[in-house]
C-alpha cells in the first residue's frame, strides 16, 4: 500500500516524528535508532509500516529499510508487539540485533528492557533461520514473514467484525498470496466468504 514518506520534519523526539507531507502532518512513532538518524535532518524520508489493532491505528517510521525489515521480523514472533519491536530496536542497531540472534546471545537480547530469557530465547529460535549469516538485511524474505499494510487493515477489520485473530490472518494471508495486488475492500469481502 504505502511504501515510504518523504517530506519536511517538523518535530522529532526519541519516539515519534511528525512528517509533513502534502500540507497533511504524519505522526510516526520512531527507534531510538530511526531518530538518531534523522534528529539534524530538515527534509527526511521514512519507511513506513501502517499497524492496526482492535482500537489502535499506528504509522511506524523507520530511516532504512532493513530498521522496517527487522521490525516485521520482531512482529512476527509470538508475544512480540510492535512496541516491544521498537524497544529492541532502540536498545541496538539493525546490525547489533543480527549479531546476537545469528550468536545466540541471549543475554544480548534479554539485556533490552521488558524483554526475559523466554522471549530472548524464542526470538532466536524463531528468527535465526530467516536470517542468514553475511546476507544483506534488504535480501531476508520479507514477504515470507511479514504482511503488507493492505493485509494488516484487512486483518484489523475482520477482528473488529469479531472474528478471531488466528482464523483473520489465515484467511487474508492465503488470499493475498493467490493475488497481491487486491485492495482493502476486496480482501475482507474475499475472506468473509472463507470464514
Amino acid at each position: 500500500m504505502y511504501d515510504y514518506i518523504k517530506g519536511t520534519l517538523e518535530e522529532s523526539t526519541p519516539t515519534r516524528a511528525v512528517v509533513e507531507a502534502g500540507g497533511i502532518g504524519y505522526s510516526l512513532e520512531i527507534s531510538l535508532q530511526t531518530f538518531t538518524q534523522i534528529q539534524n535532518a530538515k527534509e527526511v524520508k521514512l519507511y513506513i509500516y501502517y499497524h492496526v489493532k482492535e482500537d489502535v491505528a499506528l504509522w511506524y517510521g523507520f530511516s532504512t529499510k532493513e530498521e522496517r525489515t527487522m521490525f516485521l521480523l520482531l512482529i512476527n514472533v509470538n508475544s512480540i508487539g510492535p512496541n516491544t519491536a521498537r524497544m529492541i530496536l532502540s536498545s541496538m542497531t539493525t546490525d547489533e540485533l543480527r549479531t546476537a540472534i545469528l550468536s545466540d546471545d541471549v543475554n544480548r537480547i534479554k539485556a533490552v528492557k521488558g524483554i526475559g530469557l523466554k522471549t530472548a530465547q524464542k526470538v532466536i529460535i524463531e528468527l535465526k533461520d530467516k536470517i542468514q549469516k553475511g546476507a544483506d538485511a534488504s535480501t531476508l524474505p520479507l514477504g515470507t514473514v511479514a504482511r503488507p499494510a493492505v493485509a494488516e487493515e484487512a486483518i484489523g477489520a475482520l477482528v473488529m467484525l469479531g472474528f478471531t485473530k488466528q482464523a483473520s490472518e489465515k484467511a487474508v494471508s492465503d488470499i493475498y498470496k493467490e493475488n497481491s495486488s487486491l485492495g482493502v475492500e476486496q480482501l475482507i469481502k474475499l475472506a468473509l466468504k472463507r470464514m
